[in-house]
């Protein structure tokens, strides 16, 4: 946007209305006054007008391309299933939008790149929704990480169990998805872990997969990973895992102390005692997931508006999704992948 534009709203449609666009992308928007949501689309004509009327929006349309062909809009947020990104981005580029896309970028590795490589092309922005960065305790902890405070971190553990979403039954269909539950809950873990640590490169990775209640992807994974710096993770993810409730956790431990999410805990040794540096104030976990998808795309409203640089770009979505193709290619072939 130029200088003159920055003073007004920006103007945004959003594709695909399933419960991520009506569960945290629309109430949080529709809140925000920078904002003016032009236009909804989804496929199924019944919701996008149901949609539409819940949220105060006057255009409803089916089909995406009439949407970008007939309205003036500076960007898009892209909430179909997987298969779609690639298709959608491409077009939305052409059509000379900046762009949202809700995670994963892509299916595969070959798909990121062509996406990456066309909004360097049109000159637009993309960022990928990788919330976990703007969960408030992750920021705090990546803070304290910066500072040294915990020392050299040397292991990392870290772990989502969730159950499906029934809505999501596309997620178990692979030409859809690309993947399982790596691809769904994974990739936000292992983008998580690398931001927190400043994005050291991936040298290996070990993977084990398993399908008890699917047919075509993962519903468990378990994936061990080795960066550069003599850093070891271990994730697991599982739509299966017999849990009470929903699990999720990630634990840093480091040459001076340790620290933890969900809930946040920072213990340093000091003076040969073992020191509890967690700030006080804490959220309950479903504040700071809503909170995250609130300062994230607040986030990429600033950055289409040209307020400040784009956090979770394209680049940074195909270095992940090599890191994600060796996991799936170890898991295949069941040895060690090496990523030069």
């Amino acid at each position: 946007m130029t200088d003159e534009n920055k003073q007004r709203k920006l103007k945004l449609g959003v594709i695909g209305l399933g419960w991520v666009s009506q569960i945290f992308h629309l109430p949080t928007i529709i809140k925000m006054d920078d904002v003016e949501i032009v236009a909804v689309c989804d496929k199924d004509k019944s919701r996008a007008k149901f949609i539409a009327e819940r949220f105060n929006v006057q255009k409803v349309y089916t089909d995406y391309k009439q949407m970008l062909a007939k309205e003036e809009l500076d960007a898009v947020d892209i909430c179909t299933s997987t298969d779609s990104h690639l298709q959608i981005t491409l077009d939305s580029l052409e059509a000379g939008k900046d762009i949202f896309v809700e995670k994963p970028i892509a299916r595969h590795y070959h798909e990121a790149v062509q996406i990456s490589e066309a909004v360097k092309q049109h000159k637009r922005k993309l960022m990928v929704g990788m919330n976990n960065r703007f969960r408030p305790d992750t920021m705090i902890l990546k803070s304290f990480i910066e500072k040294g405070e915990i020392g050299k971190i040397f292991y990392v553990k870290a772990g989502w169990l969730k159950r499906i979403s029934p809505d999501n039954k596309w997620m178990t269909q692979k030409d859809k998805s690309g993947g399982g539950v790596f691809l769904d809950l994974g990739i936000v873990m292992l983008d998580m872990i690398l931001w927190l640590l400043g994005f050291p490169p991936v040298q290996r990775v070990n993977a084990k997969m398993y399908m008890h209640k699917t047919k075509s992807v993962e519903d468990s994974a378990i994936v061990s990973l080795e960066v550069k710096y003599g850093i070891s993770l271990v994730m697991e993810t599982s739509w299966s895992f017999h849990c009470a409730e929903d699990y999720f956790y990630c634990n840093l431990y480091g040459s001076e102390g340790s620290a933890m999410i969900n809930p946040l805990r920072i213990y340093k040794q000091l003076h040969g005692n073992l020191v509890n540096l967690t700030p006080v104030k804490t959220e309950s976990p479903l504040n700071l997931f809503r909170k995250s998808y609130e300062l994230e795309l607040k986030h990429f409203v600033g950055a289409a508006r040209g307020l400040h640089p784009i956090i979770s770009n394209g680049d940074e979505a195909v270095q992940r999704m090599k890191v994600v193709e060796a996991i799936y290619q170890s898991a295949q072939k069941g040895k060690e992948i090496k990523l030069k």
